[in-house]
């Protein structure tokens, strides 16, 4: 077993990352041109390749990381439909050398009281000012392992046949599945994560979400025009709690052969582009794990959502049993912040049946 505590290395593993200041590039060993051994180091967020010094050598070619790296990519896109539609909007929060760091520490603040109106401006107004609080967000790193035998490795490269990829793209699909639960609130292996004081929360369980109940589209007389207005309505509730948009609506699989229906009858628009009319309305995005008939609306600003990225999906590999075994991890620290102001306000409306 490999681990750090108190600043001493215990196992190869461990000491290699204790010796690098944390930097995940030293798992990730390729075998250059030259038959010697490098790795990518990151020093001050650039990346640069420098040679391996060390008993450790690299086991895969440039090439054969490439692979691995290209079909984990290609397999988590698609599951990350949340974590990448707030990702591509720029609110993120990154974290330099994220292993290096278990929890992130921030402030919320309250607000003041209103200004005074007065004829000459004598008139004394309260002498108040912002109140801080200090919060934590656990940093968990989400991981899945797999590996093969140097046997297989031999084989692949003698006989000419490509690695077989496959227990990289399961191990890939579970993590990012794991991230993306993580956002909606529904994960079952990291719900609710408790460490350092703090609580990861997602769009589903964070208290200070507002609630609404909503109609099904199962129930008798439920129609397009029922569910504007119960959009309609969680934006009102977005509105009356201080955030005032844009949003994103969120909705579970089910609604989608709801949505994609006429709007009333012998209509030239579905359910779904008459929803995108209302004013302040992005996007209207189908989660793949929100469950039931819920939906979410979310004002798409830093202080009310954001996914802290202290690693991106990558892999890395070490060696045992003398190095007959190749052992691969798929791991990531992608983690969701959700965001209240210290008198519980929120942009996030989460409408349950």
């Amino acid at each position: 077993m490999d681990f750090i505590f108190n600043g001493q290395a215990t196992g190869d593993v461990a000491d290699r990352l204790l010796q690098c200041n944390g930097d995940i590039g030293v798992l990730r060993p390729f075998i250059g041109d030259d038959g010697r051994s490098y790795i990518t180091n990151t020093v001050n967020g650039v990346e640069r390749v420098v040679p391996l010094i060390g008993n450790a050598t690299a086991t895969l070619r440039h090439e054969e990381w490439k692979i691995f790296d290209d079909i984990v990519v290609k397999v988590a896109k698609p599951r990350l439909k949340a974590v990448s539609d707030i990702r591509s909007r720029g609110l993120t929060y990154g974290i330099p050398n994220g292993m290096s760091k278990t929890v992130l520490s921030t402030e919320t603040q309250s607000d003041i009281g209103p200004a005074s109106v007065s004829m000459d401006g004598i008139r004394e107004n309260a002498n108040d000012r912002p109140v801080y609080e200090l919060s934590n967000l656990p940093l968990p790193i989400i991981h899945k392992d797999f590996s093969f035998s140097l046997r297989q490795l031999l084989t692949s490269r003698n006989g000419g046949s490509p690695l077989d990829t496959t227990m990289a793209e399961l191990s890939a699909r579970r993590v990012a599945e794991e991230a993306e639960k993580m956002l909606i609130g529904n994960s079952t292996t990291a719900d609710q994560y408790n460490y350092g004081g703090g609580i990861i929360y997602g769009y589903t369980d964070f208290p200070n979400r507002i609630t609404r109940t909503i109609t099904a589209p199962t129930a008798v007389g439920w129609t397009g025009a029922t569910f504007l207005a119960d959009v309609m309505a969680m934006k009102q509730d977005s509105q009356e709690a201080y955030h005032y948009g844009p949003w994103v609506l969120y909705v579970a699989s089910a609604w989608d052969q709801y949505l994609d229906d006429d709007y009333k009858a012998a209509s030239d628009k579905t359910i779904r582009s008459r929803v995108k009319e209302i004013e302040g309305l992005q996007d209207i995005i189908t989660l793949d794990y929100l469950t039931g008939f819920d939906i979410i609306l979310v004002q798409m600003t830093s202080d009310v959502v954001r996914e802290v990225v202290g690693m991106d999906i990558m892999t890395v590999q070490w060696d045992t049993i003398g190095g007959l075994m190749k052992n691969f991890k798929i791991m990531a620290i992608l983690v969701p912040q959700l965001r209240a102001d210290q008198n519980d306000n929120t942009g996030i409306v989460h409408g349950s049946v």
